[in-house]
């Protein structure tokens, strides 16, 4: 019912414009006429400029999105993207989680943990001569000499140590590009809302709609007294970025056109059909079955005892959000069909094919792809509870030190990526972080879950069986808790010593998780080069595929972009709400007063009193808005008959959807106004668009974000951030 009201709709509208696309920033000139259109006034060729404002003031955390917003290296990003920072300084005597954490001056601002990074991307250079060029056609040959010349690249790039550089892959192998970052190594926590306001809602009103989340927090980045990037250091500076945004604190009203820059993690827009039904019929499942029963495990344990709380609350988090991505796709499978449209999409493109000059050639090259793909799925099937089995922190971490031990007997440039000098203190800030959401209790527990997973199922591997073989009189539990008493590696500085120990040092421990992971090495190398040989396969079958799939949507003029792959896109659309089932349109925007109606004082519809308080004051200065959708006489009230709704709106905006095309990685990202003015955050997508991620539907495909008014209202009124507010530079229209 849901995909016929919105064909229905797009059909009697005539006004349904496709805002699909996560573009290369060089690609802006390319489709400068659809960003007029919706009223985006900056020159594509400044956006494609990676030295010029905006884009200079968008950084990567990593797995999430932020931007400068000061001269002092003041940033800004989701609540939930620094969930991690502000775990790092909770504790049960002050848990900043859930009290919320603002620092009055530069002094006050604590780390935000040895592994938070802040990465600036200065450069993007097309790579793919250099990374294809003379392969050889043996398979793990052909994937090695990849690696290797993207690891003489990177090596080459990053002569300068405050550089990190990678090769990625787009369009499947076709296009490689190399991407230059800057590195801050300090990174500070300056000021968060409690929990319950910058993830009001929690997993309830998670990927929902209408929201009331104030998801936003504010971190800053520190450098050396000499300018350069340094580790933590008492003495260090706030950093000086080349350009910071300016902040329109007047916000936008629907209909206006809107940009997005950030860093979205991955897609699956150009894979087959096959792999769909494999990810909805056996993969997606399968997974959230695991998580849920880990979330359970947690949550349970977690209310037994604080520490573990706050420690887990991360992971807890991060396993919520993909649990209900997980459920998402798969109603949103069933509802839309989405099998069924991509393959007749699939079949047209076959049609398309049957009728060009090397038809043969190409079909046969699809054959064996999807031939390729077959085996890709059977292997994951096998391996998928096998490599569950080895999900114990302390496992995979001795798992880990004793490969850095294997791959240190070989020159640099052939080591394994992740096992290089490059990567050595990262490798060691990974340890050491490990503390602070590990709890011996809670990953025994869950690691026997997955033993039991494995030990129910038919593709056992005998090194693992053998090993999981107990002696008469004791019970395979227990024989797994002992390991945890017995094993040294529960001790920081004993995991950071066996960084420097050789492969023969391993050998001869004692330590049973160590005896494990050389156990374990054997088989999982041999994997490895199994995978790695399917992979070198596919490096000719992907691409292949991927140059048909451009030509077909170019001669249909359709737009070319490469699926999210975790490097700096933008995406453009329009303040806009959606119609989201028989009877119900979701207006765009949300106000103070909807958070006042959610409350009921448990959690996670618990908003601080402070925040309640102030609503109920009403003094809302300078951020009320009276109007915010357009003149009822415009398309939009005619579309959606809104012509007997109040033209009124007199309250803070919280929240508000927009037709941006964005994915995880995104969160955090800021959104911007026609002028390239921050008027927004954004955090979530509506449940309907959650499956945009495989089929780009513009009906229903809406983006969630925080109200730049409702952050600084809050900064304002509830948490008198007055030191912040002096930082900022606000514009209004």
């Amino acid at each position: 019912m849901r995909k016929v009201l919105a064909a229905a709709l797009a059909l009697t509208s005539g006004l349904v414009v496709a805002d699909e696309g996560q573009w290369q920033p060089y690609q802006m000139p390319s489709i400068a006429d659809k960003l007029s259109e919706r009223g985006i006034a900056i020159p594509a060729e400044q956006l494609a400029d990676l030295t010029q404002y905006p884009m200079n003031a968008v950084v990567s955390l990593g797995y999430c999105t932020a931007s400068f917003v000061s001269p002092k290296g003041l940033v800004v990003t989701n609540h939930h993207c620094a969930y991690r920072g502000i775990q790092y300084n909770s504790t049960p005597e002050h848990n900043y989680l859930a009290e919320g954490f603002l620092a009055k001056s530069p002094a006050q601002e604590p780390s935000a943990g040895p592994n938070e990074r802040l990465y600036v991307t200065e450069a993007v250079t097309d790579v793919s001569q250099q990374v294809t060029v003379d392969l050889p056609v043996e398979p793990l040959a052909r994937y090695e000499a990849i690696q290797a010349n993207r690891k003489a690249l990177i090596k080459a790039c990053e002569a300068d140590d405050n550089y990190r550089c990678s090769v990625r892959s787009f369009h499947s192998g076709l296009e490689y590009y190399l991407i230059k970052q800057l590195i801050i190594r300090d990174v500070r926590l300056v000021y968060a809302p409690p929990k319950s306001v910058g993830s009001y809602g929690g997993d309830i009103d998670n990927y929902e709609y209408p929201r009331h989340s104030g998801d936003f927090t504010f971190l800053r980045a520190y450098v050396g007294k000499d300018g350069n990037p340094a580790a933590y250091a008492d003495d260090n500076v706030p950093y000086q970025p080349k350009s910071y945004l300016k902040i329109n604190a007047d916000g936008v009203k629907a209909g206006d056109g809107v940009f997005l820059a950030g860093y979205p993690g991955s897609t699956s827009r150009y894979r087959l059909t096959s792999e769909l039904r494999f990810a909805s019929d056996w993969l997606y499942p399968t997974q959230a079955a695991r998580y849920q029963a880990r979330i359970d495990t947690i949550e349970r344990m977690g209310d037994a005892n604080k520490d573990v709380a706050i420690k887990y609350a991360g992971t807890l988090a991060s396993m919520a959000n993909r649990m209900k991505k997980l459920n998402g796709l798969l109603d949103g499978f069933r509802a839309t069909d989405i099998a069924a449209i991509k393959q007749t999409e699939e079949n047209a493109f076959r049609d398309w094919l049957a009728r060009q000059p090397e038809a043969d050639a190409l079909t046969q090259q699809l054959a064996q792809l999807e031939t390729l793909l077959a085996e890709r799925q059977q292997r994951h099937q096998q391996s998928y509870y096998f490599d569950n089995a080895q999900s114990s922190t302390l496992l995979s971490v001795a798992k880990q030190l004793y490969r850095l031990a294997k791959e240190n007997e070989k020159p640099d440039a052939e080591r394994e990526a992740g096992y290089q000098q490059r990567d050595m203190k990262m490798f060691a800030a990974r340890l050491k972080r490990i503390d602070t959401s590990f709890d011996v209790a809670v990953d025994n527990t869950l690691w026997q879950m997955d033993v039991d997973a494995y030990l129910a199922q038919d593709n056992r591997v005998g090194v693992m069986d053998q090993w999981l073989t107990t002696d008469a009189g004791i019970s395979l539990a227990d024989k797994l808790t002992a390991m945890y008493a017995k094993s040294e590696l529960t001790s920081q500085q004993k995991r950071l010593a066996w960084m420097q120990a050789s492969a023969a040092d391993f050998e001869a421990s004692s330590d049973p998780f160590i005896q494990m992971a050389v156990a374990l090495y054997a088989t999982n190398m041999a994997q490895e080069k199994a995978d790695k040989a399917l992979a070198g396969e596919l490096s000719i079958a992907r691409p292949a595929y991927m140059k048909a799939i451009i030509a077909y949507n170019k001669s249909l003029g359709k737009p070319v972009y490469p699926d999210a792959n975790s490097t700096l896109r933008i995406s453009y659309g329009m303040v806009d709400g959606y119609q989201s089932q028989d009877a119900l349109y979701k207006q765009p925007f949300t106000r103070l007063e909807g958070i006042v109606a959610k409350h009921t004082g448990v959690v996670p519809f618990n908003a601080p009193q402070k925040l309640l308080a102030a609503i109920e004051k009403g003094d809302m200065g300078t951020h009320k808005v009276q109007q915010l959708y357009p003149d009822p006489r415009n398309w939009l009230c005619r579309l959606f008959s809104c012509l007997d709704k109040p033209a009124q709106f007199d309250s803070v905006p919280v929240n508000f959807l927009s037709s941006v095309d964005t994915t995880g990685g995104n969160s955090g990202s800021p959104v911007f106004n026609g002028k390239g003015e921050l008027v927004g955050l954004n955090f979530d997508s509506t449940y309907e668009a959650i499956t945009k991620d495989w089929y780009f539907n513009p009906t229903i495909t809406r983006a969630v974000h925080v109200d730049i008014r409702y952050i600084l209202w809050m900064m304002d009124k509830v948490d008198h951030a007055d030191n912040l507010l002096d930082e900022l530079t606000l514009v209004r229209n």
